[in-house]
């Protein structure tokens, strides 16, 4: 299994993006959880999900910047 791609991120809307960064951080915690209490887990899906938290957090950050361009743009 590969790292995820962000083609699917890309069409994401804003409040979707929102719910998929507060899974992702839900994930890594219970991942962290299970670590803690040494049980079992696949420790790769901790690149995994940082990986797509990292991805999220960008294209929402983009898409915030946009809408802020739109609004002075249109203010001017």
């Amino acid at each position: 299994m590969g790292l995820p791609k962000i083609k699917e991120i890309k069409t994401l809307k804003l409040s979707e993006l929102e719910d998929e960064i507060l899974n992702s951080k839900k994930h890594l915690f219970n991942l962290r959880l299970l670590r803690s209490t040494r049980q079992d887990f696949k420790s790769h899906r901790f690149k995994h999900i940082k990986h797509r938290l990292r991805q999220l957090m960008m294209i929402k950050k983009i898409s915030l910047e946009n809408k802020n361009k739109v609004k002075t743009k249109n203010g001017e």
